[in-house]
Parts: structure tokens; sequence; C-alpha cells
């Protein structure tokens, strides 16, 4: 057996999971050094909400947080996540956006693309898995793992079957919730490593306590590569803890090659940044807690969390178990989707409404009608005939991969945003979070003409130069 590998996810997944990405640039620099010679297979540095979260709070452009960490981290194998053809965004994308998505994402630095599609859909991964073999980085295709009558091995086996045949380079199993299970995990990488060529690369987090039991059974099986979080901000909703998987696995058959005292100091300086974000809000002791109740409602932590923040806002915190227990039942009503972004933000949404109007799916949000009518792509299962008629009617469904039924887009953000053009990557900011995009390339172009923008007179859009 060869030395297991390890992506490290302090950088990206770790930070998003348990502090709302709220990690700064400046944070990292400083550690990059170190990290750059621990021996990890790659580092998570982009993608997921890191994008969103450098514009909406970190005043950061993305762009550059990218470039800043591929200088820094010259050793080192970068890696990003990526949602398929909704990108890093929340809807899908006209191929073409994809395409330059991919090509900008490889340019600015990124060797690895991990790309899943929250329906587990081929279709939705079919142009990301195009682009990225075009502009030669390595796609690690993954699926989405939870559990289901329809979701078993046999269903992921052939699904990643597909994926090989697509184009794949290694396979991931994405376990977003901590819902697979040791033994499962053990028979899934088994039957894995039976059928298909390919690298298999686990990626779970530890927030039923079971994520180390999980990697450790996976590895067994044959697992190439895992996930794991340095200790300062690993375990709980995060990825469980890269130093006790490294002395675990240390002189055996599996050892990293990874050094504990190197994974310390590293831990040092994190430990420091992990107390900035407790101080600032932003790290609560709570994403540390193990919650069981993820196995039976499957919701992964920051949908709890968002969960919770809708309650607040209507002042209904003590409907938060009703709605638990609703989240399983419109899932099965919708046909199975996994709860990954945006499928749990929407399944998430309607148990709410469904729990608060008293009765089910008396008001549906747009995007339950959406995937209904299968604007995000094909679902596990056929949804409940009696619900699709209770929300969409008559409507015509769609069969077809639903990219297909958008023109190219490129051309038309160029135009819109010609104004504040700088570099070809604005394109792309734009077109994911046009809301935020124009701010911060007003702040943007206000910083360079050297203008104050603390006296911005809001009422009169007007800098007092």
């Amino acid at each position: 057996m060869a030395k297991v590998k390890i992506m490290e996810t302090i950088l990206r997944d770790a930070h998003q999971s348990q502090a709302a990405t709220r990690m700064k640039l400046e944070e990292m620099l400083p550690a990059c050094p170190m990290l750059d010679k621990a021996g990890f297979y790659a580092l998570e540095v982009w993608g997921g909400a890191t994008f969103d979260s450098c514009l909406r709070y970190l005043n950061e452009d993305p762009w550059e947080r990218l470039r800043a960490l591929r200088k820094a981290l010259p050793n080192s194998k970068l890696q990003m996540l990526f949602r398929g053809q909704n990108i890093l965004g929340y809807k899908h994308y006209a191929d073409d956006v994809v395409d330059e998505f991919c090509r900008l994402s490889i340019k600015n630095g990124i060797d690895i693309i991990r790309i899943f599609d929250a329906l587990n859909d081929p279709r939705n991964i079919e142009q990301a898995i195009k682009s990225t073999k075009k502009y030669g980085g390595t796609v690690e295709a993954a699926f989405s793992y939870t559990t289901s009558k329809v979701h078993t091995i046999d269903y992921f086996v052939k699904l990643a079957q597909q994926y090989k045949d697509m184009g794949a380079d290694i396979i991931c199993i994405k376990d977003m919730a901590n819902l697979l299970l040791p033994f499962d995990a053990y028979e899934l990488v088994s039957r894995l490593k039976e059928k298909i060529d390919l690298p298999i690369h686990l990626h779970t987090h530890n927030t039923a306590g079971t994520g180390d039991m999980t990697n450790l059974m996976a590895i067994k099986a044959g697992c190439d590569i895992v996930d794991t979080a340095l200790s300062s901000l690993g375990n709980g909703t995060s990825q469980p803890c890269t130093e006790s998987l490294v002395a675990t696995l240390k002189g055996t058959e599996y050892d990293t090659g990874i050094r504990l005292e190197d994974l310390s100091e590293l831990a040092k300086h994190f430990d420091k940044v992990a107390k900035r974000l407790t101080d600032d809000g932003f790290l609560s002791p709570k994403v540390l807690k193990v919650n069981v109740n993820a196995l039976t409602y499957q919701v992964p932590g920051g949908m709890l969390s968002n969960l919770i923040s809708q309650l607040k806002q209507q002042k209904a915190e003590d409907k938060l178990q009703a709605v638990l227990e609703e989240v399983p039942r419109v899932r099965a009503d919708l046909g199975y989707p996994p709860l990954v972004t945006p499928s749990s933000q929407i399944v998430g949404t309607q148990a709410v409404l469904n729990v608060l109007m008293g009765e089910r799916y008396k008001m549906a949000t747009k995007e339950t009608k959406g995937m209904l009518i299968g604007e995000y792509g094909k679902l596990p299962v056929e949804p409940n005939p009696e619900i699709v008629k209770k929300v969409i009617g008559d409507a015509e469904r769609i069969t077809c991969r639903p990219a297909d039924r958008l023109k190219p887009e490129l051309d038309s953000y160029r135009k819109e945003i010609d104004k504040y053009f700088e570099q070809e990557e604005d394109v792309l900011t734009y077109a994911l979070f046009p809301q935020l995009a124009i701010p911060f390339f007003q702040r943007r172009l206000a910083k360079s003409k050297g203008v104050d923008t603390t006296i911005y007179n809001k009422e009169t859009q007007v800098h007092p130069f």
C-alpha cells in the first residue's frame, strides 16, 4: 500500500465550515512557507464560498487572493471547489462562462478543480470537465454523498464510472454532512477501487463525530487521498484533524511522511487566527460539538445555521425541531436531492415555510418551483406527483440539460461592466455576483484615484474630490 496523501483544507473549507469563510489573505500568507514545505498532496485554497465572502465581507479581490497564494506556494498543488454549471454561484451559467472560469482559474494558479453537482446530474459537470482538461488542469469529479432509498453503493459506483468515462482524473466522495459511516466507507471505497482504476479521494466532515473513523476505514479499503484540517480549525463541522491522522498512520504502511513537528508550528500560527475569528464572533464553540442529529436529518452545519437564522428573523426559534423533522419530508417530496449548495438552501427554506405557514406548500419559493420544473437538473427520482401538481400545476418540465437552454453570456457581461473593466477576471466576478461586484469595483476605482471612501455621500452618490 502506498503512503496516504493528505489535502489540507485550512485555507478554504476549514474556515468556511467553522467561521463563515472569514479568514483574511493577510492571515494566510505568513503560514505559506511552512505549508509549502510540509508535504501535503495539495492545499485547498479557493472556490466554495471564498469568492462570495471576499467580495461581500472582506473587501478582497478573490482573483488577487488566488494569485497571491500561488506566488506564496510555489511547490504546492492548489485545489478549488467548483459547483459544475453553477460555478461558484447559485444558478446555472452558460457554457461560455463555465469555460472562461476554468481557463482563468487555471491561468491564475489552480492545479486541481474538484467539480460536483448538487443533484449528481452528470450533465451539469460535463462542460466544466471538458474545460478543465482543455486548459491543462486536473479533473477531480466528485459525487455528493447522501443516503436515501436510491442512494446505494451501486448508485455511486455507477456514477463514478460515468465520471471516469467523461474524463475524470480522480474520483472524489464528497461527504458534506458526515453521513458516510465508517463501515459504509470501507465498502464504498472497496467497490470503487475494484471497479475504477483511478485515485479515490475522500472528503468528509466530523459533524457527527465519526469523521476520523470514516477516514481510517476508507484508508484501510485503499483510499488514496483524504481531506483534513489543522487542529486550529479542525473537527466539528470542519474536516477531521490533520495532526491526529498523521500521528495515527505514523510508522505504518500508510505513513503520510508529514512531520508532526511541522504541523505543530503551523497550528501555532492558525491558533492565533482562530482566536481572532472567535473574538470577532465568527467562530463559536458550538461548531465543535458532536451533533448526531446530522445522521437523522442530514442537515450540514452551514444549512443548520441558516435555518436557525431564518427562524430568528421570524421570531420562531421554538419551531427548530419541527423544521428539522420537516426537512426529510421535503427532501423526499422533491426527489431526494443531496443536501448541499444550492439544494440544501432550497429544501431548508421550504421546510421553514411549511412549518410557519401551518400548511405544507401553501407557499412555495421560486427555487422550489425551479427544482420541480427541472431548472437545476435531473432529480435522483421523480418527485411526489401531488406536490408537483400543487406547486407548479401544469407548467412544462425541463428534460434537457438545463444549460442547453442558455445562450452565450460573456459578451453581454463585458458590455455591462465596461466602465469598471480593469482585468479579464472582472467579467466573471460580475457574472457570478453582480450586486457585490459593482460596489467592489466602485471602491477599487475610488482607491485608485485617491478618494477617501469614508466620506462618500451615499445620497448624492458623489465623492468630494
